[in-house]
């Protein structure tokens, strides 16, 4: 279903006055991931906004790509201290986290890496200071002081750091100055929020500066774990940089910088789906759960849905099931915990020389990043999945050591400015996870069974789900042969071995992969004439990934029910014996795995580039075109439930990777744009094509997370696609094509009509879209049934028509030399699904965000005192819906949600 294009009367008063975030890009029009693009990166000279990279300096106006950028000022008026918060500032971009913080997810244009597999890599590559991190999720933690924030929208396949898809953010923090000053910020808010900032900046000789930088941040949870009597969701961080900068002449600059930062936080609860979040979304039972659903069918947790009784009598309290999507009081299972620990430092070394006529850039860092998130993984107050708090709870840690060096400079009476470079990647990446069956998984499993041949017999607390009288009632049905004639006893064995699964699964699995990527680059900008430039660019990229999984499981019943019941299979009771089979080893928890180890790898090569066009009828206007080829490696999914497509298999039998292997991301784009800029006024437009080849998507479908890669075929597939037969679908490899277009239209711009008042908008029109007749790999293999909403749809979290707006005004008072502060800034999105399968129960209704800060500022902004609200008027939306585990087959789904309203004051003080 397409998302709606409704906009509130809010956000269309909002975009009458304003417009979307300043902008700036670097003098190729790509980014370098380079320091020495962002040292002296920002001149706010008379509104406009001078950018230097490379050794060329350019304003906006002469580069002919999409960017946005953000100053420190506009950061910090905006409250922005993580790149989540980048949302209210820039249209194109959403940056949302789900069921763990580490891998959280940024998209541009609509497209972005979904779920929480650090296996895969992110469409949007985030650098901070010009070096790579592993993730985007690792940004989302508080950066200290930033001089610039650049978002870059289309691939990035050409020049310095690391390939990506959809999209870069390039963070510039505040570097090292000769002259002695300090800063200090101190912020009390609701939730009892506690923010502490500060640093010193010091000359220490002629040619040495340095600088430490330090942000402590400690808020209350924003869920209430009612069983539990503790919050989730709460925020207890800290970060501490250090930075040198030596410049021992004219021609050379080192800057050195060290940074660390930890977290130690309780994340990520969720709530319960209820009809006044997806009023759609309700389903009778029975019905298929893919199959819009009709009116008055019972709420998503209504008892008339089967499961809900089961929970109920296992100890759900039910006011869990009767509360609001948005009340935010969490009833988990008792002892259960969302606790988790991060971990993230690393150093960096930038090298800047000019060699006679030749600049030389190198950028060395190496950096570690380790995370683990214990979890109540099914979210409800019965103990069926968990993960224990230590770290080995869905732990991953990243050790990464990046190399990238550059030459640069012109040629022929500077009518070609040429570049050429290397880049080097050596990432370990180890996964460790010990998710398991719960204390009550036992007593739960077999209604699931019990449920799906009569409801009524259901009784979660006899065993096997069955009282005497129930299992009376099956031997006695169909005239004393037994409702499942001669098997009926096995099938009561089965349901009785089922109730033996408790405190079962992983014991220790862990993955380790080791990742090498070199690359090497030219990028080169011709000026045909005063007006006309022709930009060239290429890219190889090596890329090899080696893997290797042990695994660790007690799960000994899932052995024994497949013994027992595959004989069972292909006949009269397939359906009854798989669900029993799947059920005893779901997510391939069995101790057939344990001990088992698996090692593969793959080696992929890439050539990327771009090429853009542009030209400048008048000084103030340019107009540009430009095709751009961008690239995201491949990989291996790092979950053992997918080993297998089905527990019908034995997954140490099958011992291979084949199953967790998917292909690489390749995108083919087009962009026309123009520009206009006078000191006053500025104005940017630009349209945009992108067609997406071996797109990689990540899908839970309330048991296992999927990966697959999604084509599509020229041919017609008859609805095969649509289907709930993953045999069928199948595709000539000749006639495979890309199977995801993004395409559409951005708008920026922004207005200065006096020194104190700034005024900016941005539009963003995105049709994010499958195409139809979908398949998996390029080898036309058939599309997995879970994804069988996808052909022709929207892809998740890709609203068609998100618009930013925000107005500044810093009146002086008097003559006294202080200064007013009134900020407001807002966001509407319209609707969009927030489930990568697309049911119809995870639908987001647009809305409108709105921000404010008021102050009053002491003589040059040496004092400030500012009272805030981010979400000021207190709307409720999700950031994420998905299925239950467990529980997804009943039409009931879970949410996490987006943070409430908050608010406090802020004092400053500098020298």
């Amino acid at each position: 279903m397409k998302a709606g294009l409704r906009l509130s009367a809010c956000a269309f008063a909002m975009a009458a006055i304003s417009s979307a975030p300043i902008y700036a890009q670097s003098a190729t029009g790509e980014n370098t991931g380079s320091a020495q693009a962002e040292q002296r990166a920002s001149v706010f000279d008379d509104n406009i906004i001078v950018v230097t990279a490379q050794g060329r300096t350019q304003a906006l106006s002469d580069v002919p790509i999409a960017v946005s950028a953000v100053g420190a000022e506009q950061l910090e008026k905006s409250g922005a201290t993580d790149i989540r918060e980048l949302n209210q500032l820039a249209p194109s971009l959403l940056v949302s986290s789900t069921g763990n913080e580490a891998n959280g997810s940024a998209r541009i244009r609509g497209i972005g890496t979904v779920g929480d597999n650090p296996g895969l890599e992110s469409s949007v590559a985030v650098f901070i200071d010009g070096v790579y991190r592993s993730r985007s999720g690792n940004a989302l933690s508080e950066l200290g002081p930033i001089d610039r924030v650049e978002i870059l929208r289309g691939p990035q396949g050409t020049l310095g750091g690391r390939n990506s898809s959809a999209g870069m953010i390039n963070i510039a923090t505040a570097q090292p100055e000769f002259t002695f000053s300090g800063h200090a910020a101190a912020t009390y808010g609701n939730y009892d929020q506690i923010r502490l900032e500060g640093g010193v900046n010091a000359p220490l000789s002629e040619n040495i500066a340095a600088r430490i930088d330090g942000v402590f941040l400690k808020r209350d949870g924003f869920y209430n774990d009612v069983v539990n009597d503790t919050d989730v969701n709460n925020k207890d961080r800290y970060l501490v940089r250090g930075q040198l900068l030596i410049e021992p002449s004219e021609t050379l600059s080192v800057r050195l910088i060290g940074d660390y930062s930890k977290k130690d936080e309780s994340c990520c609860a969720a709530t319960f789906v209820q009809p006044e979040f997806a009023p759609l979304a309700r389903v009778s039972p029975g019905l298929d759960g893919f199959t819009r659903p009709q009116p008055g069918a019972p709420a998503l947790t209504d008892p008339a849905n089967p499961i809900i009784p089961v929970l109920l009598a296992l100890g759900q309290n039910p006011n869990a099931l009767n509360q609001s999507t948005f009340n935010r009081d969490i009833y988990i299972t008792p002892g259960r915990s969302y606790a988790g620990e991060t971990e993230d430092y690393g150093v960096s070394a930038e090298i800047n020389a000019e060699l006679g006529n030749i600049n030389l850039t190198s950028i060395t860092a190496y950096r570690e990043y380790s995370n683990f998130q214990a979890s109540d993984t099914d979210y409800t107050g019965v103990d069926i999945l968990y993960r224990e708090p230590n770290r080995n709870a869905g732990a991953r840690e990243f050790k990464t050591f990046t190399q990238e060096l550059r030459l640069q400079g012109s040629l022929f009476d500077d009518k070609l400015d040429w570049l050429i470079g290397g880049f080097y990647a050596n990432e370990k990446l180890e996964v460790r996870d010990n998710l398991r069956f719960g204390t009550q998984y036992g007593a739960f499993a077999p209604c699931r069974v019990v449920n799906a041949v009569n409801p009524a017999l259901a009784s979660p607390t006899s065993t096997g789900c069955l009282s005497a009288g129930g299992r009376a009632a099956l031997l006695a049905a169909n005239g004393g042969a037994g409702a499942f004639g001669p098997a009926t006893p096995l099938i009561f064995a089965g349901l009785d071995n089922l109730a033996q699964i408790n405190d079962r699964g992983g014991t220790g699995d862990i993955y380790n992969q080791k990742s090498e990527n070199f690359a090497f680059f030219t990028h080169n900008i011709f000026h045909v004439t005063d007006k006309l430039d022709l930009t060239v660019g290429l890219r190889y990229t090596n890329e090899t990934k080696d893997f290797d999984a042990t695994f660790g499981n007690d799960n000994t019943m899932c052995p024994t029910q497949r013994a027992l019941f595959t004989p069972l299979l292909g006949g009269p009771l397939n359906a009854l014996a798989a669900g029993i089979i799947g059920l005893s080893c779901q997510g391939n928890s069995t101790s057939e795995l344990d001990g088992v180890s698996l090692s593969d790898s793959r080696n992929e090569n890439e050539f990327t580039g771009t090429a853009i066009l542009s030209y400048k009828p008048t000084e103030n206007l340019m107009l540009y075109g430009s095709y751009s080829r961008g690239y995201k490696a491949g990989g291996f999914n790092l979950d053992r439930s997918a080993l297998t497509k089905s527990t019908l298999v034995n997954p140490a039998v099958a011992g291979d990777t084949a199953n967790l292997q998917f292909d690489q991301e390749t995108v083919d784009a087009f962009e026309i744009g123009a520009k206009y800029s006078t000191r006053e006024f500025s104005l940017s437009v630009a349209a945009f094509r992108q067609q997406f080849d071996s797109f990689q998507l990540n899908t839970f479908n309330g048991s296992v997370f999927l990966v697959q890669n999604i084509n599509s075929c020229s041919d017609d597939l008859g609805g095969a696609d649509r289907d709930t037969d993953g045999t069928t679908g199948a595709c000539n490899p000749d006639n495979v094509k890309y199977g995801v277009v993004a395409q559409g239209l951005e708008m920026e711009a922004s207005l200065n009509p006096i020194r104190d008042l700034n005024v900016t908008m941005g539009l963003t029109y995105t049709d994010t879209s499958y195409e139809n007749n979908l398949v998996g790999r390029d080898t036309g293999t058939p599309l997995d049934p879970a994804l069988r909403l996808l052909p022709g749809d929207n892809l998740s979290n890709a609203p068609e028509l998100t618009a930013t707006a925000s107005l500044s005004y810093t009146p002086p008072i008097g003559n006294s030399g202080m200064s007013g502060l009134f900020y407001i800034n807002a966001r509407t999105t319209g609707d969009y699904n927030t489930g990568s399968d697309l049911l119809f129960g995870k639908e987001q209704d647009g809305y409108t965000l709105v921000n404010a800060r008021i102050g009053l500022r002491g003589p040059d902004g040496r004092w400030s005192i500012e009272g805030w609200a981010q979400n000021l008027f207190d709307v409720d939306y999700t950031q994420v819906a998905f299925n239950t585990p467990f529980v997804a087959s009943q039409q009931t789904y879970s949410a996490f949600l987006a943070e409430p309203r908050t608010y406090g004051i802020t004092v400053r003080g500098r020298f």
